[in-house]
C-alpha cells in the first residue's frame, strides 16, 4: 500500500494564516501576547512545525475579560442590538464560514490531522449550520406572564443573558466546536472570551476576524490560545466570568467544576465516553458493520462519542469481526490533504504513545488484537485496530482510548448486554442495531446516554441537544437546551396599589 505523509500545496488564504505573526484576538482586533508567549504549531500528519501561534497568559485573559465585560455593560452597541439585528449578524457569521469552506477545511487538515473530505462536509459545514440555525433563535427567546393569586400584582418573567462567558475547545474539532459555543452564547446576547487548545488554535481566530467583519461589535468575542494550566485555568477563575463552557477531558473537567463552584459559576461540561454500540442477530449486518466501522475508524478514534464498546451477538460475532478487520485493513492512512487518504494521524506524539500502549496492554490481557497494514513512518499515525476476544473488565473496554482501536464483545442475550453496555462511568453515546421494534425501544429507554443511535450512527443536528450523562458531564450544546444554558430567567413584580 502507498501513502504518503508529506502535505500537499496548500490554498494560498491557509499559507497566509500560518504565516501571520503569532497573535491574539482581543477587543475586536489582533494583539500580541503580554509576554511574548509563542507555541509551536505542529502538523500531525507529518510531524513538521507549520507555523506558529501567540501563547497566552493570566495577563492576557484578563484583557480579553475586561473587553468582553465592556462589551456586555448596559448601554453598550452589543446591548443596544435588536434581536433581529443580532440574528442578521449570526447568519452572516455563517455565510463566511461557508464563502472560506476549502481554507478552513485545509486549516483543520493541517492543525487537528483530518481527512479533507470530512473537514470539508462535517466540521466547517456543521459550524455553519450551527451559527445559521442559532440565527434564528434571538427573536423567539421570550418569558411568560405567570397567574398569581395576589390581586393587583403583575407577575412576568424575562429571559436575560448569562453575561460573559468562558469557553474552552478541544483539539478534535476546532472549528466545529467554536460553533456549537459561541453560536448559542451570541443568540442569548452574551460576550465571549474563547480559550482554543493550544494544539489547534488557528480556525478560531480566524473566525473572530470575520466574525467582526459580519457586525460583531468589538469585545464581543475574544480568542486568547494558550495553555491550559495557564490561560484555561486563569479563564475558570476570573470573577468577571459568569459561565464556563468546556469540551475535552473527564479529568479537566473535574477540575473545572471544582474550581468553579468556589464562584458558583454556572458550568456546562461535553467530556468523555467510551459509548456502547450493540448489533442484535437480527440487524442489518452490512449497514451495521459500516456504521459501526465508519463511527469508530473516522478521525482515527479521536471523537468523545466514538463508539469504541461494540457488543455483538454470539451467532453473529465471528463474522462481524471479519467484516471489521477487512475495512481496518483497507483503510488508506495518509496525509489528510492527499488525495486518497482514508486514515489521518493521531493529534501529537503523546497521543500516539498512549493508543499503542492501550494496544499492547490489550494484547498483554488475554485478547486477540489485529493491527491493520503499516502506517507512515513520519507524523502520528496508528494503524486501524481490532481487539476481540475481550472481556468487559479489561481496559481497551472500560478507559477512553480516543484511538482507532475497536474493542469487540460477545453477548448471549438482551437483558445481559443491556446491562453490561450500561456498566460504565460515562454516558456520552449509545447505539442499538436491530430490526425490531420492541428490541428498540427497549434498548433506547434502558441505556443512559445522552444520544442514543438506532440503525445509525454519529450525525448531530444543530436543532439537537449533545451532552452526557455521569462522568460524560452535564448540560448540553446545540438546540433549545444548549441555548438555556446561556439564559438567565428573570421575575418582574409589578404592584398596582
Amino acid at each position: 500500500m502507498t501513502f504518503t505523509s508529506e502535505a500537499p500545496e496548500v490554498a494560498g488564504a491557509v499559507s497566509e494564516r500560518l504565516a501571520l505573526q503569532p497573535h491574539l484576538f482581543v477587543d475586536g482586533a489582533a494583539v500580541s501576547a503580554t509576554h511574548g508567549g509563542e507555541l509551536a504549531v505542529v502538523d500531525p500528519a507529518s510531524g513538521h512545525r507549520i507555523g506558529t501561534a501567540a501563547c497566552g497568559d493570566a495577563h492576557d485573559i484578563d484583557r480579553a475579560v475586561r473587553s468582553a465585560a465592556r462589551a456586555f455593560r448596559p448601554g453598550s452597541p452589543w446591548r443596544r442590538m435588536t434581536p433581529l439585528e443580532r440574528g442578521k449578524v449570526l447568519h452572516r457569521i455563517g455565510d463566511a464560514i461557508l464563502d472560506r469552506a476549502d481554507e478552513f477545511a485545509e486549516l483543520e487538515v493541517l492543525d487537528a490531522g483530518k481527512v479533507r473530505g470530512a473537514a470539508r462536509s462535517i466540521d466547517v459545514d456543521f459550524a455553519a449550520r450551527a451559527f445559521h440555525y442559532f440565527a434564528g433563535w434571538p427573536t423567539k427567546i421570550v418569558g411568560s406572564t405567570v397567574p398569581t393569586s395576589h390581586p393587583g400584582i403583575h407577575i412576568a418573567t424575562e429571559k436575560e443573558p448569562v453575561g460573559v462567558v468562558g469557553a474552552i475547545t478541544a483539539w478534535n474539532f476546532p472549528l466545529l466546536l467554536c460553533g456549537w459555543k459561541l453560536a448559542p452564547a451570541l443568540a442569548a446576547g452574551c460576550a465571549v472570551v474563547l480559550k482554543p487548545s493550544e494544539e489547534t488554535p488557528h480556525s478560531a481566530l480566524w473566525l473572530a476576524e470575520l466574525a467582526v467583519e459580519a457586525g460583531l461589535p468589538p469585545g464581543v468575542l475574544n480568542v486568547v490560545p494558550g495553555r491550559g494550566a495557564d490561560a484555561g485555568r486563569a479563564l475558570v477563575d476570573h470573577p468577571l466570568v459568569d459561565k464556563i463552557t468546556f469540551t475535552g477531558s473527564t479529568a479537566v473537567g473535574q477540575e473545572i467544576a471544582r474550581r468553579s463552584a468556589d464562584q458558583v459559576k454556572r458550568v456546562t461540561l461535553e467530556l468523555g465516553g467510551k459509548s456502547a454500540n450493540i448489533i442484535f442477530a437480527d440487524a442489518d449486518l452490512d449497514a451495521a458493520v459500516e456504521g459501526s466501522a465508519a463511527g469508530l475508524f473516522w478521525h482515527s478514534g479521536q471523537t468523545c462519542s466514538a463508539p469504541s464498546r461494540l457488543f455483538v451477538h454470539r451467532s453473529v460475532h465471528d463474522e462481524i469481526v471479519r467484516r471489521l478487520t477487512a475495512i481496518a485493513d483497507g483503510l488508506r492512512p495518509g496525509h489528510g490533504l492527499a488525495r486518497g487518504t482514508e486514515l489521518g494521524p493521531l493529534v501529537n506524539a503523546a497521543q500516539q504513545d498512549r493508543v499503542a500502549g492501550h494496544v499492547r496492554l490489550a494484547r498483554e490481557q488475554g485478547a486477540t488484537v489485529h493491527v491493520g497494514p503499516d502506517v507512515p513512518a513520519e507524523g502520528f499515525f496508528h494503524p486501524a485496530t481490532v481487539v476481540s476476544d475481550a472481556h468487559d473488565e479489561m481496559a481497551c473496554a472500560t478507559e477512553e482510548i480516543f484511538g482507532p482501536v475497536l474493542t469487540v464483545l460477545a453477548f448471549d442475550d438482551t437483558d445481559e448486554v443491556l446491562q453490561r453496555a450500561d456498566a460504565s462511568e460515562y454516558g456520552l453515546a449509545a447505539g442499538v442495531w436491530t430490526r425490531d421494534v420492541s428490541t428498540a425501544h427497549r434498548a433506547t429507554r434502558a441505556l443512559r446516554a445522552g444520544t442514543v443511535y438506532v440503525n445509525g450512527w454519529g450525525l448531530t443536528d444543530p436543532a439537537a441537544p449533545f451532552g452526557g450523562f455521569r462522568r460524560s458531564g452535564y448540560g448540553r450544546d446545540l438546540g433549545p437546551d444548549g441555548l438555556e444554558g446561556y439564559l438567565e430567567t428573570k421575575s418582574v413584580w409589578t404592584f398596582h396599589g
